[in-house]
């Protein structure tokens, strides 16, 4: 069974390789091809506002409130994805035996020098750039996310009783 286990060890990143796939993907659409699908979405979300709310807007409306919400639609997109990013970075590196402050360091190191070569990545593409402010974004995403897997691992796999359970098992040896 360790010897399984030990073999489907790396595959834990495929998560991550993935995720960075996705980023990847997105920022090779060109900025109209990027800035129809936010807006889309930002439309889709007034719109569905105006259904809830009845607030009987014409759709002249819907597109001027859009426009409105869209960057910050587009920027939660950014949080979002590298939030998800440092999720399955993070687990991994836990698998491995990477804990505390170090997870935190490595894991954000990643994501953050992913971000940086995302953006530079972005360069290259039609209508679009890099941004000083989108790597900040992102890593703030990252964040969050590196602290949801600190906080849910401590929370999941810290029992008190069992640190206890390991200090009456060490001394119990030590007296043979």
């Amino acid at each position: 069974m360790k010897i399984l286990i030990t073999l489907l060890k790396p595959f834990s990143f495929a998560p991550a390789i993935l995720m960075m796939c996705v980023i990847y993907s997105f920022s090779a659409q060109t900025g109209d091809v990027s800035g129809a699908l936010s807006y889309k979405i930002s439309y889709q979300i007034v719109e569905t506002k105006n259904e809830i709310l009845a607030s009987g807007k014409s759709p002249e409306q819907l597109s001027q409130e859009a426009a409105g919400i869209e960057f910050y639609v587009r920027k939660a997109a950014h949080m979002t994805e590298y939030c998800l990013l440092a999720i399955s970075v993070s687990f991994p590196l836990y698998v491995y035996g990477v804990r505390g402050i170090w997870l935190m360091l490595l894991a954000g190191f990643v994501c953050v020098g992913f971000a940086g070569l995302d953006e530079y990545h972005q360069s290259f593409v039609e209508a679009r750039g890099p941004s000083l402010r989108d790597v900040g974004i992102d890593s703030c995403g990252a964040i969050i996310g590196i602290l949801l897997v600190q906080a849910f691992c401590w929370s999941t796999l810290h029992t008190p009783g069992r640190k206890k359970s390991r200090k009456k098992r060490r001394n119990a040896q030590r007296r043979r």
